[in-house]
């Protein structure tokens, strides 16, 4: 959990730093972000299908096929990372045809074209990190993060507002500290799994070679829709912040405040998805029925009471949590209604996600992709159009939108996740 909120936070820390600065600036990094964070899920849920792989392979005590997947893995992650970076940079134009701010569109392009050399070392990372929570090690994940987070903040301050001799950038000094970061991540990461002694048995010292298509079959056959499942969702929060682009500058940078909040708390559940992933694998490759659903289900109502929590804090510091990212009393109280909402589908949030995390445990990941995709883009997009223009709603129109589709993608996948563990022969 604190590995996957160390994740979101180099994000936060750039929204924070950059509200500063003013609202324009706030406002094109969400923008720019609209872009670059859907591609990017893409690429993390690929190399989630490294995770189930692992868990099973290493519960049925086959350290070979462990192995194996990790060197996959890596050449898959690779690939992904490199074909997405060229579409951003294809994509570059789309952003003056879109009805955004001309000042928005102006500050977005250069920190978009930044963050996006940042993905190559994000899938190093996200490769080996994987592998180890596959087997249960969660801790070095943390501290790479954390260590990562640091820098990035260190050089916000340096590059952001020009401190220490070093030029000041703005927007795209957060770009440049943000890829630093993730690089040293990278590194970090490469090197504790290559190096350390506890993974010695599964043979981590691998040579590029020595591939199979089955086992590429297979990751792509996990990644690609579990990639689509987040390019679903975070398509969507994409969608309804160029949205509040057409309404003006103000409802969006607002709305990259209740978002980056937003996802502070959905990071710190997707963290129990994580763990529903590796648990729910290992005890399908042993076979165990009885204790994978225990653990799921005991997963499952932690969320809950984890968002109930958070939701409360949303609701009580609304006033108070806007302010840390800006001083314009305009997106400060724009932002405070939108935490209203916030609160209301944390809890459907943090059930979702941990049980998206079982289902890919399970190894199922098509009909959670389409379940996704029909509660955002039939349901969830369309009413918060209709709420926000033609009802006059505005951004709170948007995202009652976004809470029915929450929603329903809780339900749904709470009753997959029942009927697939809960049959008889559930181990394909």
């Amino acid at each position: 959990m604190l590995s996957m909120l160390g994740q979101v936070m180099t994000g936060v820390a750039d929204s924070v730093m950059v509200g500063w600065t003013g609202a324009v600036p706030l406002a094109a990094a969400s923008f720019a972000n609209t872009f670059f964070n859907v591609l990017l899920y893409f690429c993390i849920g690929v190399s989630y299908a490294i995770t189930p792989l692992v868990a099973q392979a290493n519960g049925a005590q086959n350290p070979l096929k462990v192995n194996a997947v990790l060197r996959h893995g890596l050449l898959i992650n690779l690939m992904v990372g490199l074909v997405v970076m060229g579409i951003i940079y294809l994509m570059r134009p789309l952003m003056d045809h879109m009805g955004q701010p001309d000042e928005v569109v102006k500050l977005g392009v250069p920190y978009l074209q930044i963050i996006t050399a940042s993905i190559l070392p994000t899938m190093v990372y996200q490769t080996f990190r994987q592998f180890c929570e596959g087997l249960q090690h969660t801790r070095m994940a943390m501290v790479v993060i954390i260590g990562s987070n640091l820098i990035n903040i260190l050089l916000n301050y340096l590059l952001i507002f020009g401190v220490a001799g070093f030029p000041e950038l703005g927007l795209a000094g957060a770009g440049w500290a943000t890829f630093v970061a993730r690089c040293v991540m990278a590194v970090a990461m490469a090197v504790y799994v290559l190096k350390a002694g506890a993974f010695r048995s599964f043979q981590p010292n691998f040579l590029f070679g020595k591939y199979k298509k089955e086992l590429f079959l297979k990751l792509l056959h996990l990644g690609i829709p579990a990639g689509s499942q987040f390019i679903f969702e975070a398509g969507a929060f994409g969608f309804s912040a160029i949205m509040m682009g057409w309404i003006g500058t103000i409802p969006l940078a607002a709305h990259q405040i209740a978002m980056n909040l937003a996802t502070i708390s959905y990071m710190s559940t997707s963290g129990l998805g994580a763990a529903a992933t590796i648990k729910v694998g290992n005890y399908l490759g042993q076979g165990d029925q009885v204790n994978l659903r225990r653990s799921a289900f005991a997963m499952f109502g932690m969320a809950a009471f984890i968002m109930a929590c958070w939701a409360a804090l949303f609701i009580i510091l609304r006033k108070f949590l806007p302010q840390l990212y800006i001083s314009d009393g305009a997106v400060i109280e724009a932002a405070s209604l939108l935490l209203i909402i916030a609160a209301f589908f944390q809890l459907s949030d943090g059930v979702q996600v941990v049980c998206a995390g079982a289902l890919r445990g399970l190894q199922d990941v098509k009909i959670p992709s389409l379940l996704i995709f029909v509660a955002y883009w039939i349901i969830s997009l369309p009413i918060g159009y209709l709420l926000a223009f033609p009802a006059g709603l505005g951004a709170t129109g948007i995202w009652i939108g976004l809470l029915t589709g929450l929603t329903l993608t809780a339900v749904a996948m709470i009753i997959r996740f029942n009927r697939l563990s809960s049959r008889a022969g559930f181990v394909d």
